[in-house]
């Protein structure tokens, strides 16, 4: 439990509070977990039905907080499926796992404080980080810097992770090679250059994942799924907290857990006493937006050949002429294949502004004895 930022593995290093609260919820006789399951479907009200590696069973429910954290988005470039390629995030959670990286050049691309964390995951498993390219402007990025004064955990953070391969109002144009990652063309305000690469890790912020609460009926905002003051969506009995909500970091997101936790439970008096720190750490979030907004200018990375969806092998070209998402899907099969639009749908919502549909059983592939269990039980 604890998401990516608390992820586990063999390259990884669990901080002290996680190992606590994992102790803790361990302890607790009344909490079961299902670790490296999913939930595929919602077929009944107040019914989950849930699949891991081995089996699909079904789960009631009174009350359910969504903690569905969220994924990076992945904008198309010219060469970003090449081997090599992959996001801030997913390099992280790659080194975390095992990957082995000491001695790659790795080039670190996209925007936001996730590229920091990113290169200092790569550097401390071995790997020479050459270029840290932020798309966000000097000024925007020294704001927020300054910001972090009211927040003296963050700036120290931003500090310790703070290289001087860093560079502001830089993006990247394409990657090269032939079969894998050879280089990285790269946009330096005015300047364009190549870098010699091994591995490119390029993110531009983070989608919060409403896809679940979506299926459920809950409303959403711009930034997330909607809550009220107690962190309860629009469904009675359905809470939501954590970047689900909208991207904010693990500080925001824990105390927004705890809110929704003693709601659900009836100790409103309780929750309301972490309402300030929870204000806190939204303002943190509205800084971040602002600051690492992206411009308008990575609208135009992609190619006429630039694969949009890798699952369907659907190009840039075939997708320019379509009125929106559905449209798209009847004729190039776009968010059709195993992602199911997740990373796509992401990306065509921010080159064209195309609202996805809302989603419908199945959120996910699952296997056909996981769903015929769950027909059979209903009948």
């Amino acid at each position: 439990p604890g998401g990516q930022i608390w992820r586990d593995g063999p390259n990884a290093q669990v901080p002290v509070v996680a190992q606590r609260m994992r102790a803790q919820l361990a302890a607790c006789a009344n909490v079961r977990i299902h670790s490296g399951a999913r939930v595929i479907a919602a077929p009944a009200a107040h019914t989950l039905l849930l699949e891991d590696a081995e089996r699909g069973w079904s789960i009631q429910w009174k009350k359910l907080i969504l903690c569905t954290g969220a994924r990076e988005l992945l904008l198309p470039f010219p060469g970003w499926t090449l081997p090599g390629v992959t996001g801030a995030g997913g390099l992280q959670a790659l080194i975390k796992s095992g990957l082995p990286v000491a001695g790659e050049c790795i080039v670190v691309a996209g925007s936001g404080p996730l590229l920091l964390a990113a290169a200092a995951s790569a550097h401390k498993a071995g790997a020479k980080v050459v270029r840290i390219a932020e798309q966000a402007g000097l000024a925007a990025v020294l704001g927020f810097a300054a910001r972090l004064v009211g927040s003296p955990g963050k700036a120290l953070q931003a500090l310790t992770l703070m290289r001087p391969q860093y560079r502001t109002a830089s993006h990247v144009v394409a990657v090269l090679g032939q079969g894998r990652v050879e280089s990285v063309q790269l946009q330096q305000g005015s300047r364009r250059v190549e870098i010699a690469c091994e591995r490119v890790a390029c993110g531009f912020g983070l989608v919060p994942n409403t896809e679940l609460a979506q299926l459920l009926g809950c409303s959403l905002m711009p930034t997330g799924l909607a809550v009220d003051a107690w962190q309860a969506t629009s469904q009675t009995h359905i809470y939501a907290a954590g970047e689900c909500t909208g991207v904010g970091g693990s500080e925001r997101a824990l105390v927004q857990g705890r809110i929704a936790g003693l709601t659900a439970i009836g100790d409103k008096a309780a929750a309301h006493k972490l309402f300030p720190e929870r204000s806190r750490w939204d303002s943190f979030a509205q800084q971040l937006a602002r600051s690492f907004a992206l411009g308008p200018h990575l609208k135009k990375l992609p190619q006429a050949d630039t694969l949009v969806c890798r699952c369907e092998d659907v190009p840039y070209a075939a997708l320019q002429a379509r009125a929106g998402w559905t449209d798209a899907k009847l004729h190039t099969r776009c968010g059709m294949g195993a992602c199911q639009g997740r990373v796509c749908g992401a990306a065509t919502q921010f080159l064209w502004d195309w609202e996805p549909p809302v989603p419908r059983n199945l959120l996910a592939p699952a296997r056909i004895g996981t769903l015929a269990a769950s027909y059979m039980k209903e009948k």
